[in-house]
């Protein structure tokens, strides 16, 4: 079940991080109802914590809250599946033809309707994570933030870090009001610490890496596998992590080879980071593709075993609960900001913005109906109009 849900929508998460979060708003919470929209934007502002593909890793820690580890896995498996394998064929034929095939019809219609989705998941994830009026405050001073040209980790970590010491204030100047008053009391909280089963990791992780030396890969592996421990904020800087590692350091791709593998990874569904399989092939063929695949996201599954015992125990504490809260509104904001930035790219003409229109009307007032027909509606409606009414 969780493998076929997650392969579903690795088959139609085209449009980056941000709609990946809108698929699963939708698909997971409105339709399927498999989790509250406050566990998901708990989830949101925790993957923007850490280094890695965040879409990937919220996929983990879903199906980590259903099935534990194997549950990481299916989920994280299934979401990623689709996008390594149309990424494979596409890097077959790049190599073959020495050329990428033409797309830009398929993305045409494509982006509008994933721009709506985005939409819908900013609208209720935003009420859920507009709390009072602080939250609303921290929401604007994220918002001006991103306009000044600030990275989005840096943001995400300075609203938690406010929301944190405000919290700590406001706390501070509580108790000193109760102890002014002779009130006295302790709240006795002590949590079961969690044990994380991290030891099936063992096993796995060696394999892994066996099977890399057998093939002859395992230094493109340990490459992506550093990348992956090490990629902070937007799966966009992929492109100078691997420019300086393997274009300028090891000189094993040219510049324009890996500007043709990140347009690969922005046409294909799911994390842009399947770029990686597209470079491993033209590298070391099936083998390198498998090789760079494992390794980009295998650290997610560390950081996701490591990190899914935290998000309750930060619910559990008043300062950490009003640090999370303020990630989270942090988070929406971001979605919000890249959505902008989208649509003024999208809506180049009046054939893309009716099926951005058709789009919203489909997300917001048909709440029941699956991101897997509007995305192919949007594509279908956007090469018939390109048809119909060439540019």
């Amino acid at each position: 079940m969780l493998f076929l849900q997650f392969l579903k929508l690795g088959l139609i998460a085209f449009g980056g991080p941000a709609a990946h979060a809108g698929l699963m708003e939708r698909e997971l919470v409105a339709r399927k109802k498999w989790i509250s929209a406050q566990t998901l934007l708990d989830f949101l502002g925790a993957v923007n914590l850490i280094p890695g593909p965040n879409s990937t890793q919220l996929t983990m820690l879903v199906g980590y809250r259903f099935q534990g580890f194997w549950g990481l896995l299916v989920s994280g498996g299934g979401f990623i599946l689709p996008a390594a394998l149309i990424t494979g064929v596409l890097a077959w034929a790049y190599v073959s033809m020495g050329s990428i095939p033409a797309v830009g019809h398929i993305l045409f219609g494509l982006k509008p309707a994933i721009l709506a989705i985005i939409a819908g998941a900013i609208f209720q994830l935003g009420k859920k994570a507009l709390k009072n009026a602080w939250l609303a405050l921290m929401g604007a001073a994220a918002l001006l933030a991103l306009w000044f040209g600030l990275g989005e980790v840096p943001v995400i970590l300075g609203a938690g870090a406010v929301g944190m010491v405000s919290r700590m204030l406001q706390l501070a100047r509580t108790r000193y009001g109760k102890k002014k008053h002779g009130a006295a009391g302790a709240q006795k909280n002590s949590p079961k610490n969690k044990r994380l089963w991290i030891f099936p990791l063992l096993p796995l992780s060696q394999a892994v890496i066996v099977a890399a030396a057998q093939t002859a890969s395992l230094k493109l592996f340990w490459i992506f596998f550093k990348i992956g421990a090490l990629l902070f904020g937007s799966g966009y800087l992929l492109v100078a992590y691997m420019d300086a590692e393997l274009v300028d350091r090891l000189g094993l791709l040219t510049r324009a080879q890996l500007l043709d593998a990140i347009a690969i990874g922005q046409f294909t569904p799911g994390p842009i980071l399947t770029a990686a399989t597209f470079v491993g092939y033209q590298l070391e063929g099936i083998q390198g593709a498998v090789a760079a695949t494992l390794g980009i996201f295998l650290p997610s599954v560390f950081f996701i075993l490591l990190l899914y015992p935290l998000i309750p125990r930060l619910r559990r504490s008043p300062i950490t609960s009003a640090f999370l809260d303020s990630v989270n509104m942090a988070a929406v904001c971001v979605m919000l900001w890249v959505s902008i930035y989208m649509a003024i790219e999208v809506t180049v003409d009046w054939r893309s913005a009716s099926i951005l229109a058709l789009s919203l009307i489909a997300v917001f007032w048909i709440r029941r109906i699956s991101s897997v027909w509007i995305v192919l509606s949007g594509a279908l409606t956007g090469y018939l109009l390109q048809l119909v009414f060439p540019s």
